[in-house]
């Protein structure tokens, strides 16, 4: 008897074909819940069977210490995913952000059981989840920002803050979730008694972090509820002031959404004024980072002109010279994985 597949089988390029056919919206969104799990495995199980069945796309992360879901939804099967969700005990009236943007965000369902839903790589004494920041509505969170002493920390990596973030916030310089917590820390060294304002995308990231803080006697720790996602959605609605400027970027193939019109990135190849993430066009490097339509033409949509001349040279031989890692314009040719930092492209 042959065992059930709960993981896609279909080819990239197929499921991106499909994706963009498709004769009807999607919807995307984001939701998170700090939650003891019983059995993560079986639940993951689950979860992909039934939302497999609706039609459900993203990624999904599952651990013994809750969910972190980023997901498109068919806007046909919008209803059934919501009485999908709230059927579980686990997920019951969970708070559930849409986009700033809607698109094809993603083309296939992840499901994955991990340690953390977020992988701060912190001991368990460091952090209680039952005593985290105040949450601050978009408003709260403005009027926050004018106290004295007040200071906005970031909770994301440098590279998603490098085209958005709120004025005058704290940035830590860090590429992974497992360096910041000990980064955040070491910048706000001596400030355990001022308005500590945390910030990320969709709030789960800052949950952990303010519990951290408060447990390593920080005493006045508030969060933005819902992150950016949802202040985005506030501000409109509520006629405020945007204090944050750019664009916020998301985990997905929409790569941003735009908050306001400021374009406060640099372009890592000429250093003009640019916000537009992009993935390296050498398929032997694929690494992320920020271009200007000029240089996107000067380039050819790659990061170098070491990847521009192997991304031009015949698919058989890119292949050949790829078995060879001398050879290859190597991934390890910058000091970040993720996306290299201005000065190591202008080398």
């Amino acid at each position: 008897m042959n065992k059930e597949k709960l993981y896609n089988t279909k080819d990239r390029k197929i499921l991106k074909e499909e994706l963009l056919g498709e004769p009807f919206k999607r919807i995307t969104c984001s939701f998170y819940r700090y939650i003891k799990i019983e059995d993560a495995h079986l639940l993951r199980d689950v979860l992909y069977k039934e939302w497999s069945l609706l039609g459900i796309f993203g990624r999904v992360y599952i651990s013994p210490e809750g969910i972190n879901a980023q997901v498109s939804c068919p806007e046909m099967q919008w209803d059934s995913f919501l009485n999908s969700i709230n059927s579980y005990e686990y997920f019951n009236s969970i708070s559930i952000k849409r986009a700033v943007r809607d698109g094809e965000s993603f083309y296939k369902l992840v499901i994955k059981v991990k340690k953390e839903i977020v992988a701060y790589k912190v001991d368990a004494k460091d952090y209680d989840m039952s005593t985290v920041g105040e949450h601050l509505s978009a408003k709260e969170f403005n009027e926050k920002l004018k106290e004295r002493n007040a200071v906005a920390v970031d909770m994301r990596n440098y590279y998603e803050s490098e085209v958005g973030r709120f004025e005058e916030a704290v940035t830590p310089d860090v590429d992974t979730s497992r360096e910041l917590l000990p980064e955040v820390k070491k910048i706000l060294n001596g400030r355990k008694s001022d308005p500590i304002l945390l910030y990320c995308t969709g709030g789960i990231r800052c949950e952990k972090a303010s519990s951290y803080l408060i447990k390593n006697g920080f005493k006045n720790v508030s969060q933005l509820n819902g992150g950016i996602i949802q202040y985005a959605h506030d501000i409109k609605e509520q006629g405020l002031e945007s204090k944050f400027r750019g664009k916020n970027f998301v985990f997905d193939d929409r790569m941003s959404e735009r908050i306001t019109d400021d374009v406060i990135g640099k372009c890592h190849q000429c250093n003009n004024s640019a916000d537009n993430h992009k993935d390296c066009g050498n398929d032997a490097c694929h690494i992320l980072f920020i271009q200007c339509g000029k240089c996107n033409l000067v380039y050819n949509g790659c990061c170098s002109v070491e990847c521009k001349d192997f991304a031009s040279l015949p698919i058989n031989e890119q292949r050949i010279l790829r078995k060879d890692p001398q050879k290859v314009v190597s991934k390890s040719r910058y000091s970040s994985r993720i996306k290299p930092k201005l000065r190591e492209l202008q080398k």
